[in-house]
């Protein structure tokens, strides 16, 4: 049997014929100039050997590639769209951007969120404004974009904007991606909205305050994630219990007390953890009783920790 060269298969009339020669691509021995056959693929008549040149790209970022892959953002077929934003991003390639920058303003909010995924990873500069225009856009899923492009990007100027949307946002997944990206910011001034946001109705994003509170050092948040401790979601309290323990809060010490006996023992862990980085004395009796936990990393963590609190000498 004589074998087919890809070239051959990248032009039968068979779709599917096509779409494996993509595949095969990144294999083949055959002496060719791939670029070319990458960019022919990427404008196939069929969506299957579209999204297959869109996945295929890697090892072959010329820069007429990028300009024939960034394109397929607006790709008739989703899942074409979908795989040349995951591309793009996963490249990483500076170049990119240059491609990418005109689709911040598309008029179809898909491939305006395609497009600011896309460009997030490259952490372009001039993608700074536009991230900050749709912010505002009424499609949530490109605010949700818009908020991952400015978090990446760490500009003071953002963080006025990204803490209303952490506040005040509609969309509660945009609430909880904008109280990540804060994560980035030294200003005090954050506080108040971080503690308007420990009541959001939704845990997720209160979940994500508690974390974001520890993570930047806030000790002003401190009375918040004591009250967050008596969150009706456990997830809630695990993570303001770590974020206590960072703080080296002695004001939680009866609070994360109290948590040694919660049903959940992921809690208990992050409660016993806390209790050693603040190593406070009040809680030598709790965790004297935790060494008697049904699990069995409780009652290691709790020996640790009151190992720690004996070396601090009960600071």
């Amino acid at each position: 049997m004589i074998a087919i060269s890809i070239h051959d298969r990248l032009q039968s009339d068979d779709p599917a014929v096509r779409r494996i020669a993509v595949i095969d691509l990144p294999y083949t021995e055959e002496e060719y100039d791939i670029a070319p056959l990458i960019i022919r693929a990427l404008a196939d008549v069929d969506a299957s050997v579209r999204l297959e040149a869109a996945k295929a790209i890697e090892g072959y970022e010329e820069p007429e590639v990028l300009e024939a892959l960034t394109p397929l953002l607006k790709d008739a077929d989703q899942e074409v769209r979908k795989a040349a934003a995951l591309t793009l991003a996963e490249l990483k390639q500076t170049e990119s951007a240059h491609y990418l920058l005109p689709y911040l303003s598309d008029d179809d909010p898909q491939v305006k969120a395609f497009a600011l995924h896309a460009i997030k990873a490259l952490r372009a500069a001039s993608a700074f404004e536009p991230a900050m225009n749709a912010l505002q856009d009424s499609d949530a899923g490109v605010r949700r974009e818009a908020v991952g492009v400015l978090g990446y990007l760490k500009k003071v100027e953002a963080i006025g904007a990204l803490t209303n949307a952490a506040a005040n946002d509609q969309d509660h997944e945009v609430r909880r991606v904008a109280v990540g990206a804060l994560g980035y910011c030294s200003e005090v001034s954050i506080q108040p909205a971080l503690s308007r946001v420990l009541l959001d109705p939704v845990w997720q994003v209160r979940e994500e305050a508690a974390v974001t509170i520890g993570k930047l050092g806030l000790t002003l948040g401190v009375p918040d994630l004591v009250r967050a401790m008596d969150d009706e979601f456990w997830q809630v309290r695990l993570k303001a219990a770590r974020s206590l323990g960072k703080l080296r809060a002695k004001p939680a010490v009866p609070a994360l007390c109290s948590a040694l006996t919660h049903p959940i023992s992921n809690l208990r862990k992050e409660a016993v953890i806390a209790l050693g980085e603040i190593g406070d004395e009040r809680a030598v009796k709790f965790l004297e009783l935790a060494q008697n936990d049904v699990d069995s990393d409780v009652r290691k963590l709790s020996k640790l920790a009151l190992a720690t609190i004996v070396l601090k000498g009960g600071a």
